[in-house]
């Protein structure tokens, strides 16, 4: 019997709880949960702990964003002997087989070890339609997938591999864990599942998508959702942190230059004053980002303490 973790980090979830933690006792498979709160203020924690007692529940004093709470979480499954870490959103909730059906692909997968991350397919809220995001991720791999050709022709295989799924529902095998370790917390909030599959692909693991294992994600169905604003003030360090990506941080940081130049040229000081304030923020982290850069480049358990 393998043993499955499930972690959850929390915020003000009271409008998901119950839903939540009540699909875990009736999934087919069992499971275990565990929940970072991170400083709610809803009544969710008392709601969890007095409905949900078998729920092991650490409380942080402070936020501490999704990456380092996850964090926590992986720990302390790793410890009580984990072999599976299922990290799910608290806006979402299983179904009673979404498990089995996961699990039955990864057991009959001709080699176990390329498995990074085993993805189920996310619906919405209404449970009628595709989660939006998951529609997006499989259109940008239609090439390699022809999933919506084979949806049509009624020809679904067992499972697809896809480049990137958010990490609304990642179940982790323990080997990806050792591996390839846990969030980078340099990224408080966005951009921190981007990084993390960075490094399982540099790592020579796989995302496979699994379409007869389906769960809930009630994200709101806008790509409007996601404050790219917010999002793109990362996107260079995840690149300069991309062990895919050789020289990155040399490269950036030109591109930088040639973007200030250019915008300065073009009377655009507003946006040239922006990215200078960028090139000195990438300047001053350099060693961090470079020390960051070497230490996801090793195989091993980064960023845990395991």
């Amino acid at each position: 019997m393998f043993s499955i973790h499930v972690i959850i980090v929390t915020y003000n979830a009271m409008k998901w709880a119950e839903r939540c933690f009540t699909s875990l006792k009736h999934s087919s498979v069992p499971v275990q949960c565990i929940v970072i709160d991170n400083g709610s203020s809803d009544g969710s924690q008392e709601y969890i702990k007095t409905h949900f007692p078998e729920v092991h529940f650490i409380q942080s004093e402070q936020n501490l964003g999704f990456g380092k709470a996850n964090n926590i979480g992986i720990e302390t499954a790793y410890r009580q002997g984990a072999d599976f870490f299922y990290l799910m959103n608290q806006d979402a909730w299983l179904y009673e087989d979404s498990m089995k059906k996961l699990l039955e692909v990864y057991h009959s997968h001709p080699n176990k070890e390329e498995i990074g991350i085993i993805s189920p397919i996310h619906v919405d809220g209404t449970e009628k339609r595709l989660d939006l995001f998951l529609d997006k991720y499989i259109a940008h791999n239609y090439e390699k997938t022809r999933l919506i050709s084979d949806l049509y022709f009624q020809t679904l295989k067992p499972y697809y591999e896809i480049n990137f799924v958010n990490a609304a529902h990642w179940l982790l095998p323990k080997k990806t864990i050792e591996t390839v370790g846990g969030f980078n917390p340099y990224f408080f909030h966005y951009g921190e599942d981007n990084e993390y599959v960075n490094r399982l692909h540099f790592h020579k693991k796989k995302i496979i998508l699994v379409p007869g294992s389906k769960v809930v994600h009630d994200g709101k169905q806008s790509l409007d959702k996601v404050d790219y604003t917010r999002y793109s003030d990362l996107t260079i360090e995840t690149k300069i942190m991309n062990p895919n990506l050789p020289y990155a941080l040399k490269s950036e940081k030109k591109a930088l230059i040639q973007s200030i130049i250019k915008n300065s040229a073009s009377g655009k000081l507003g946006i040239s004053k922006q990215l200078m304030g960028k090139y000195k923020k990438i300047s001053g982290e350099s060693h961090i980002l470079s020390k960051i850069r070497a230490e996801v480049s090793q195989e091993g358990p980064a960023f845990l303490k395991i």
